[in-house]
This record gives C-alpha cells, sequence and structure tokens, in this order.
C-alpha cells in the first residue's frame, strides 16, 4: 500500500455513488454458469454480501460449496473496487453463525491511494472473460505461475500447477470421466439448460450464446466443456484462430487446507485474483467444475494430485484470441437498502 496524501479517517457515512459504483463492479465476478448468486445491502456505513439461494444449483451444488465461491469473487471484486477508489476495505467474512447466508460485510473507515498493481487488476474487472475452448501455442509471461502462486496463498488459498504429463492426464481422465457421468444425469442436464439462454435472448444472466462455441475444440489432453448448446447449434462460429487453438495450457487446481464455507469464500477471492492477474498479462482462463460435483472425482483429485488439500476448482491458462461476450444483471437489481428496497 502506497502512502499518499489521501491517507487519513473519514468522516460520515458512505456516498450513495461509492456504493453503486462498488456493487457495479463487484457484479462482474464469475460465477458458476454465471448464475450471479449475490446479492448487496446498504446498511449505515456498511455493505454486505449475501448469497442468494435462488440461484444456488440445488442438483449440482446441493452443499452451496459453488455458489459461495462464486460470491468469493464478488467479494474480492468489491474489495478490489474500493482500493480503486482510495478506500482501505475492511472485511468481515461469514460474521454471523445465524446467517450462514450473509457471507461477509464491508466497511472502509480510512483511504490511502491504491497501489499500481490494485489499479492494473481493477481495470480487468470489465475486460476479463471466462474461456471455452483449447489455448493456441505462446507460453506464459515468465513469472507469472508465481506471482499467481503467492497471490493464491495471501487470499488463504493455493495453486498447484501440474508440471508432469502423469499429472495432467489424470486430470484430463477425470475431467472427461466427469463430464461423461453428468450427462447421463437427466436432472443435472435439465438444471443446466435452465440456465442457457436462447440466441437473441434479452436475459442478464445465464450462459448466453456469445460466450461459448459451438464447436468444441479438443486438445490433448482433452479437457471437455459444458454441452450448453446441446445439439441446436449454438455459440460463436470458429474463426481462423480456432485452427491452432488446441493446446491444454497451464493445468492447474485450486486448493484450500479446509473444506468449510470459509475455505469456499477464500478460494473464490484466489480465484478472481488469479483470474485478474491472468488478464492483466494476457492470459485467459478455462475452468472446470464437473470433477468437483462429483465425490468420487473430487476425492480422487484430493488424494492424487492435491497432497491432501481440498480442489475447489481446475482451471487452465493460456493465450488465445477472445472473442467471447458475457452478461451481468443491472447493479439496481442486486443492491438493497437497510429497509430491504433495491434500487430498481
Amino acid at each position: 500500500m502506497t502512502a499518499s496524501s489521501m491517507s487519513g479517517q473519514l468522516q460520515g457515512p458512505p456516498s450513495a455513488d461509492t456504493i453503486a459504483r462498488v456493487v457495479a463492479a463487484a457484479g462482474w465476478a464469475p460465477s458458476v454458469h454465471n448464475t450471479q448468486p449475490w446479492w448487496f445491502a446498504a446498511e449505515g456505513n456498511a455493505l454486505s454480501l449475501h448469497a442468494d439461494p435462488s440461484r444456488q444449483l440445488l442438483v449440482a451444488d446441493p452443499s452451496g460449496r459453488e455458489m459461495l465461491i462464486s460470491c468469493g469473487a464478488a467479494l474480492f471484486t468489491a474489495r478490489l473496487a474500493l482500493r480503486s477508489l482510495g478506500l482501505i476495505p475492511q472485511t468481515e467474512v461469514l460474521p454471523e453463525r445465524s446467517d450462514p447466508l450473509l457471507v461477509a460485510r464491508l466497511r472502509w473507515p480510512e483511504r490511502a491511494d491504491p497501489a499500481e498493481y490494485e489499479l492494473r487488476l481493477s481495470g480487468q474487472v470489465l475486460q476479463r472473460r471466462t474461456h471455452r475452448g483449447g489455448f493456441g501455442p505462446s507460453p506464459l509471461p515468465p513469472g507469472l505461475l508465481p506471482v499467481l502462486h503467492i497471490g493464491a496463498h495471501r487470499d488463504g488459498a493455493r495453486l498447484h500447477v501440474l508440471a508432469d504429463d502423469a499429472s495432467r492426464f489424470l486430470l484430463a481422465g477425470t475431467v472427461q470421466a466427469a463430464e461423461h457421468t453428468l450427462r447421463l444425469d437427466s436432472l443435472r442436464v435439465r438444471e443446466l439448460a435452465g440456465w442457457v439462454s436462447a440466441p437473441g435472448s434479452g436475459r442478464a444472466d445465464g450462459v448466453p450464446p456469445t460466450s461459448y462455441p459451438a464447436r468444441p475444440t479438443r486438445t490433448f489432453p482433452d479437457f471437455p466443456g459444458r454441452d450448453f448448446a446441446r445439439g441446436l447449434g449454438w455459440g460463436l462460429p470458429p474463426t481462423s484462430a480456432d485452427a491452432g487453438a488446441r493446446h491444454v495450457g497451464a493445468a492447474c487446481l485450486l486448493s484450500t487446507a479446509g473444506d468449510s464455507p470459509a475455505d469456499w469464500v477464500a478460494a473464490g477471492q484466489a480465484l478472481q485474483r488469479i483470474l485478474l492477474t491472468s488478464a492483466g498479462c494476457g492470459v485467459a482462463a478455462a475452468l472446470h467444475t464437473q470433477p468437483l460435483e462429483l465425490s468420487w472425482a473430487r476425492e480422487l483429485i484430493r488424494t492424487e494430485l492435491c497432497g491432501g488439500s481440498y480442489p475447489q476448482l481446475v482451471l487452465r491458462l493460456g493465450t488465445v484470441i477472445q472473442v467471447e461476450a458475457s452478461v451481468r444483471r443491472p447493479p439496481g437489481s442486486i443492491l438493497c437498502h437497510g429497509d430491504g428496497g433495491s434500487d430498481d
């Protein structure tokens, strides 16, 4: 944190503009199937982040693990937005046992100029997109992976980079088996279809056809993605760049020492830091949650690839020309005030 003439105590309650800007930025955090399972409440001199159980994947995510990871990513983005405004966030994670859906409470009683890296990360919030496919042959920027490892540790998680072929093939095979298993589960297929929007839809959540390829690209070893199109021909048409985008990239696992709700929130914060840091270096990320939704597959990854820590996300990092476009709900629809009313 840089010292500056801006340093000092704040007087009075937070401004409506500050709250609006923080919530608008946080709404662009990543979430599984773009469910955006969160809402915020402005309460006096604090801003609280809540998980929205109406947006939980009850079949795929009955424990709410993925929901809280998504909320953790929104929390990191909100903290980052405060820093970009020169404010120092004070964060309480899961502050009330009686309310497990209250993910965090944020206050910002002091101010100081943001560091340069905080501004760089903040600049990527609206630019970052999840990639679904292979990568080009260009290597990652030198030194990026150590920086990501340090950042994950700072947020209470660990980034494992699978450097040997045996580990990569084992992980790829587990993703393949999990994806095959999930496609045979009619309840999961129906739930996934409920979060996929048709071309031309005005929907502000879920997975639009502008965010995934119409024809999946196979990598070697293959890390299959979700079947969003379901044979309907939806998705982005192939481009000339797709022909060379067949590399796996750097196969990684994000894990935590424990497997409690607090660990899930920590994993989400670490994930968003990884995604934004990577995006600032021209690196995209592909995420795979399929094997972590099956207990046997998750346990296999935990024991064989994570050294006993709990895997929370499978991700691949690489270089590619991104054309994906996502959607988000308007900030007013996810912000409530102390009286329970939204801005809409």
